[in-house]
């Protein structure tokens, strides 16, 4: 092979490198897109409260503010539609809503959080020895103790908020719940419906909600 044809091959394989990281990224690109498209809405309390979402009742772990108990960061609030659980995730349809809170108490859309309870995910023979994966990573194992639901896989994704440390890790250092506090009378005012704990028996309604009027 001449040089001339060397410089052509490798000008070739140059482009088809580019043409490939461009649109690996128009696909990634594409698929958020369609995802902010879904969710952006929910930044209103009352369009989430509408569609189905709802915060967790006094009392019950995931209805605080959940911040980081071994190192820094917080999570947020969750707001859970469990129209959305089951053994399948749509991107488009998260399972969670997490709403950060400001210094003041005024909370906004920081994260969507996907969920599958372990026992949906393995009624599939083929899921055997397997992990649910979503926009190219691993669900998590998650702390179902601590927040007294079943076992189950989750990954956030701050979609709305910058996480400094992954779009994909479960804490986000910029997120703190100090403002909390003052944030969980407006989140219960919302009247967004409020979700009972995970039912003793292993039926497939595992959450009960009961979704009040909004304005």
């Amino acid at each position: 092979m001449n040089r001339r044809s060397k410089r052509l091959v490798a000008a070739m394989l140059a482009a088809l490198a580019l043409s490939t990281v461009m649109f690996g990224g128009a696909s990634a690109g594409s698929e958020f897109s369609a995802v902010r498209q879904a969710t952006a809405k929910y930044h209103s309390l009352a369009v989430a409260a509408r569609d189905g979402y709802g915060a967790f009742p006094v009392g019950v772990p995931l209805h605080e503010c959940i911040a980081n108990l071994h190192g820094p960061g917080a999570m947020g609030f969750h707001w859970l539609n469990p129209a959305n659980l089951g053994p399948t995730l749509d991107p488009t349809k998260p399972q969670v809503l997490v709403y950060a809170p400001d210094a003041d108490g005024t909370i906004h859309l920081a994260a969507l959080e996907y969920v599958i309870f372990q026992a949906d995910w393995f009624s599939d023979p083929s899921h055997a020895g397997t992990m649910p994966m979503l926009f190219g990573h691993e669900l998590m194992v998650g702390d179902n103790a601590r927040f007294q639901i079943p076992p189950f896989f989750a990954l956030h994704v701050w979609l709305y908020q910058n996480n400094p440390t992954d779009m994909f890790a479960s804490w986000n250092p910029n997120v703190t719940c100090a403002g909390g506090a003052a944030s969980a009378g407006g989140v219960t005012t919302a009247r967004a419906g409020l979700i009972a704990p995970a039912r003793a028996t292993a039926d497939k309604n595992r959450f009960v909600c009961g979704i009040g009027a909004t304005a």
